[in-house]
């Protein structure tokens, strides 16, 4: 069986939390009640989102859905583009960048071209501007919208982090909760993510026990598979197989909320791994830039290398402050989703309620 470290809860904080857990349900029995309201669209609306303050993967598992549906629909991936430097609606072109988009749908968008991106923390109106394209999406992804009420999904995927189980955690500012555990009900799919290699059957049997997931909820498993290392600045390096990692000495530097799953995965390959880490969505200043360059340059072995995440390298690549030297060992890796079990039930049921949906809107329509 594997065991987790204990989450760790301020519990000098916990009298606010509880402030903040009225909060919360003051506001969703407004929307329950009608008193705020929320609207619905007659064509799929799938939510990916979670209950905590980030880190369990939502930006890997809303391109895994990407990745399914694209080969039958034509996909919309809408978000709010958190820390963008733009404002309203604003659709991905191929000219946009991480500025515009914010890291994470910038991302996406490099991944998948055809895809219709947009951001808009308006929900609403964000739905409305893509549906009013000339060729509108005929789903759309809400990347972490579960918060978001104003909008009524169609479907519901919440993610839960193996690491740091929602139901040991309290809520903010005790805990990383931003709802209570209890809002899992409201899912119709909950899949716990960052899931060991090692995984057990009394492991799927605890944690099943524990969620206590609905008949009508599906309850999956998934980790990361990480692929090749590619270069961030591409006219200086070129894509490397992860196994020369072996015995370099890396030095990784990461803006994310959870950089643990990572160094895990490099310590696969050398024990001789430096670290600095910033804030989740940091954007890299000249002084920052200087630190890693540094850092770098007193590493006296030559054989190194400079490791971010997939999430940095979207900021990074327009970093001026970045030398060309830096630059032709700077390398990040990307990460895909890959089920423990029961993919194939999961993928059919996305494809179901999107087929059926899909029906329904043309029923609309007629």
């Amino acid at each position: 069986m594997i065991k987790n470290q204990p989450v760790h809860i301020n519990k000098w904080l916990l009298p606010f939390s509880w402030l903040y857990r009225l909060i919360v349900f003051i506001r969703n029995k407004f929307f329950d009640w009608g008193i705020l309201k929320h609207e619905e669209f007659d064509i799929p609306v799938i939510c990916i989102g979670n209950v905590t303050v980030g880190g369990t993967g939502k930006t890997p598992h809303t391109e895994y859905l990407v990745r399914l549906l694209q080969q039958k629909y034509r996909v919309g991936v809408l978000s709010r583009g958190y820390k963008r430097k733009s404002k309203g609606f604003v659709l991905a072109t191929d000219d946009s960048d991480s500025r515009d988009l914010g890291d994470e749908s910038f991302q996406i968008k490099q991944k998948f071209p055809d895809a219709i991106v947009a951001v808009d923390g308006n929900r609403r109106r964000g739905i409305k501007e893509m549906l009013a394209l000339e060729s509108p999406p005929e789903v759309i992804l809400l990347d972490d919208a579960f918060q978001h009420r104003y909008v009524k999904p169609s479907y519901t995927i919440i993610l839960s982090d193996f690491n740091r189980p929602v139901y040991e955690d309290e809520l903010l500012p005790a805990g990383r909760l931003r709802e209570p555990a209890s809002a899992l009900v409201n899912a119709n799919m909950i899949i716990v993510t960052k899931c060991p290699d090692d995984m057990q059957p009394i492991d799927y049997r605890i944690i099943s026990h524990d969620i206590n997931a609905f008949p009508y909820q599906g309850l999956y498993f998934t980790q990361f598979a990480y692929k090749q290392l590619q270069p961030v600045f591409k006219d200086f390096a070129v894509e490397q197989a992860l196994n020369i990692l072996k015995d370099k000495h890396i030095l990784l530097a990461t803006g994310i909320a959870s950089p643990q799953m990572i160094l895990k995965k490099l310590k696969e390959y050398t024990d001789i791994v430096d670290t600095i880490t910033y804030p989740d969505h940091y954007s890299f200043k000249a002084k920052d830039i200087q630190h890693i360059t540094n850092k770098f340059a007193g590493i006296p072995s030559e054989n190194k290398i400079i490791l971010v995440t997939e999430k940095d390298a979207t900021r990074l690549i327009l970093n001026e402050y970045i030398d060309e030297d830096i630059k032709r060992h700077m390398y990040y890796l990307p990460i895909e989703v890959t089920f423990l079990d029961k993919g194939d039930d999961f993928k059919e049921k996305i494809y179901k309620h999107v087929r059926e949906n899909s029906g329904n809107r043309r029923l609309y329509k007629k």
